[in-house]
């Protein structure tokens, strides 16, 4: 006599994996938005809380893939636009930044190439190396002495004969809101004919001269072979876009498998870019950001007159982390907040490393002094009674 088994239920290795997930305290699930102080969304300037009407003539689909039928004409005009902002010879938008670091690290990474990434680098970015065909090595977080010990050790200082080698970070770390010397890591990338590629997505609209980012504020951008930024934090709407050279945009174009096998973007939303780099640019972006270095200014002074310095992670932008330690901890410190008002996310193990499980805060150009200084003092209390 034979059974037959439904087969739309979870197999074994599976639910023994979630089962880890909630015996160590790091299971994740969606979280319902309420009407809770904002300390967690990415949206630094407030452009995602407008209210704007859809574009009018413009349809809600883009019908394909921007090699098939996609690729609208909005699409040139928003890419010349970024392009010029952020002072690179090409852009290249894609539909998120998940897909840009994707499609942009698994098409140019080859066979005899070698990558070598900071040891904190986004998922996007460890995944698209997964994808690609170079040897990987990583270095310590922001120490670009480990970076020149690890290229040592792997070259044993001989030039390679038919590879590259690549090196990749971000100037505005997610998790830490901290970032590496980029001045120097250009110089000795320049100097060894390494190719440097930086994820900007944290810092692009927040640093550099009207949020530019931080390479192209500090003119660095012929130093870097590639640049990523992303449109779904500072500019407040959705999409990414690789920063490079109109040789490296046609590559893609062929072989960047994410922007080829994908839909395109909808044409609202390419308009939705394009509002939001005139946003920025004019008199209403500046005062956002003005608003925002103070608020970061703010948080950093009442946090050393709170005495909380040695909780929080040295940072430069907008994202404040404050390590804890142990993932049943940082949950429910973060549950408390929530019951006082304020929506702070916990950064839970295996997104971080074990023993350093945070509250990351994400500091707005909406955020009032009092509501700062109210959450840090609650924080604090919670602190010295934990």
């Amino acid at each position: 006599m034979s059974y037959l088994y439904p087969m739309s239920g979870l197999p074994n290795k599976l639910q023994a994996k979630l089962q880890q997930r909630r015996d160590d305290g790091s299971l994740r699930s969606l979280y319902e938005r309420h009407e809770l102080i904002d300390f967690s969304s990415n949206d630094y300037l407030g452009l995602a809380r407008r209210e704007e009407q859809p574009a009018e003539n413009l349809p809600a689909g883009s019908s394909g893939s921007r090699l098939i039928s996609g690729n609208h004409p909005l699409y040139a005009k928003a890419e010349n636009v970024v392009r010029k902002f952020h002072l690179a010879e090409a852009a290249l938008i894609f539909n998120s930044g998940y897909d840009a670091n994707l499609g942009l690290l698994s098409a140019i990474l080859q066979r005899g190439d070698y990558i070598f990434y900071d040891q904190n680098v986004h998922a996007s970015i460890r995944d698209g190396i997964r994808l690609g065909n170079a040897k990987a090595f990583k270095f310590a977080h922001n120490d670009l002495e480990s970076l020149k010990q690890m290229v040592w050790q792997v070259l044993k200082g001989n030039p390679l004969q038919n590879g590259e080698v690549y090196v990749i970070t971000e100037s505005v770390f997610s998790m830490e809101g901290d970032g590496p010397d980029l001045g120097l890591l250009a110089t000795y990338c320049m100097l060894h004919n390494f190719r440097l590629i930086v994820d900007e997505a944290h810092s692009a609209g927040i640093l550099g001269p009207e949020g530019r980012g931080e390479v192209a504020g500090k003119e660095w951008q012929d130093s870097v072979f590639a640049r990523l930024v992303t449109f779904g934090k500072s500019l407040g709407c959705h999409g990414a876009a690789v920063l490079c050279s109109s040789g490296l945009r046609e590559y893609l174009i062929n072989f960047s498998r994410s922007l080829i096998y994908t839909t395109a973007l909808p044409p609202q939303s390419l308009m939705a870019i394009l509002k939001a780099y005139q946003w920025i640019q004019a008199d209403t972006g500046a005062a956002a950001r003005n608003t925002l270095l103070e608020n970061i200014r703010v948080f950093s002074t009442w946090v050393e007159e709170l005495e909380l310095s040695g909780y929080m992670i040295p940072a430069k932008a907008a994202i404040r982390c404050c390590e804890i330690g142990g993932n049943t901890r940082v949950k429910t410190l973060s549950a408390e907040l929530r019951k006082s008002g304020f929506d702070i996310k916990p950064i839970l193990s295996p997104t971080v490393q074990k023993g350093r499980e945070c509250l990351r805060f994400s500091l707005h150009s909406f955020n009032s002094e009092p509501q700062i200084r109210e959450v840090l003092t609650i924080l604090a209390g919670l602190l010295k009674h934990k």
